[in-house]
């Protein structure tokens, strides 16, 4: 997981090099992982400045839009139903 500071310097930045005011320059931009795995580590910080450091505190997060997969391909092409089982769990 990236600092919410740096995703903001990131518009900033955007937006001042594209002299366009949109949310990011008008550029999209694209972000995958999972939210629920890791929190940022930042040396001798506190559970809270943790959390308040993440992407979901930043002002940014009312724009993101959360896209989920449905299927896991590697599953239905594997044909294993212990994979199958383990999926269903997750």
């Amino acid at each position: 997981m990236a600092h919410k500071k740096s995703l903001e310097a990131l518009d900033r930045t955007l937006r001042d090099l594209k002299k366009n005011d949109q949310l990011l320059g008008g550029s999209l931009l694209l972000l995958a992982g999972d939210f629920r795995q890791t929190l940022l580590v930042i040396p001798n910080s506190t559970p809270a400045d943790k959390l308040n450091a993440c992407l979901k505190t930043s002002p940014l997060w009312k724009f993101v839009k959360i896209f989920t997969l449905k299927s896991n391909i590697r599953v239905r092409f594997c044909r294993n139903e212990t994979a199958q089982h383990l999926a269903d769990i997750l």
